[in-house]
C-alpha cells in the first residue's frame, strides 16, 4: 500500500534556527515597524512556525531617534503607569517618553504586540533597540533587511 503520508513539523529547541537581523527605523512608522519586528521575532515569517516555541530571530533596531509617529500622536498619545501607591497613576506623552529614551518607545510597542506569558518575555529577550547607528551585536553579523519589502 503506497500511499503518501504527510505529517506536520512541528520545531523544538533543538530543530529551530535563529538568526539576527539588522532592521533601520530611519523613517519607519512606530507601529508599522513593530508590528514587523514583533513577527520577526515571533517567527512567523518562516515556514516551521511553531506557536508555543521561541523560532524567531534575534532583531537588532538602529536609528530609533529617527523613528515617527503620525497625526498628533507627539503630543496625544500617552504611557500609563502606576507607583503602586494610592493616588500613583503616572503618565507621559510619547513626546516626553522619547526625550528621556528614544528607544523605550520601540521597545514598548513591540512588547505590547507579543503574548502576555512566559514565551512573551523568552521573546522579548531577543530585541535590541539602538538609538544611533552603533551597535554592538556586529559579530553576530546581522543580515540587514528591508522592513518595507516584508507584508
Amino acid at each position: 500500500m503506497n500511499t503518501l503520508s504527510y505529517k506536520t513539523v512541528s520545531a523544538n529547541s533543538a530543530t529551530v534556527n535563529k538568526e539576527w537581523v539588522l532592521v533601520d527605523a530611519d523613517g519607519q512608522t512606530l507601529g508599522r515597524l513593530a508590528s514587523k519586528v514583533a513577527k520577526l521575532i515571533r517567527g512567523k515569517y518562516k515556514p516551521n512556525f511553531t506557536p508555543h516555541v521561541d523560532c524567531g530571530d534575534n532583531v537588532v533596531i538602529i536609528n530609533a531617534e529617527k523613528i515617527v509617529l503620525t497625526g498628533n500622536k507627539w503630543k496625544e498619545k500617552s504611557y500609563i503607569r502606576h507607583t503602586g501607591y494610592p493616588g500613583g497613576q503616572r503618565s507621559l506623552t510619547a513626546t516626553e517618553m522619547f526625550e528621556k529614551d528614544p528607544t523605550r518607545l520601540i521597545e514598548k510597542a513591540v512588547k505590547g504586540m507579543l503574548p502576555k506569558n512566559i514565551l512573551g518575555s523568552a521573546l522579548y529577550r531577543n530585541l535590541y533597540v539602538y538609538a544611533g547607528t552603533e551597535h554592538k551585536h556586529a559579530g553576530q553579523a546581522p543580515k540587514a533587511i528591508n522592513l518595507n519589502d516584508l507584508i
